[in-house]
């Protein structure tokens, strides 16, 4: 299965820790980054597709993250 995981956060470092984390952990970047302006809040979000080879079958009950 390819499992499939949009991480999104506001635009700091903690955007690239949360990509870097993920990358470390065996996902694979799909994609370009896309940004957006969060009107209700001022801020710009960040947004990054990542996909993953997995040994599982997919189900709703699976944590993503945890993979």
């Amino acid at each position: 299965m390819i499992a499939y995981r949009l991480l999104t956060e506001d635009d700091t470092s903690a955007f690239c820790h949360k990509v870097t984390e993920a990358l470390s952990n065996g996902w694979a970047l799909y994609g370009s980054p896309t940004y957006a302006f969060d009107t209700g809040r001022g801020v710009m979000r960040c947004a990054q597709a990542v996909t993953k080879d997995v040994d599982a079958r997919y189900s709703t009950d699976i944590e993503l993250g945890q993979l």
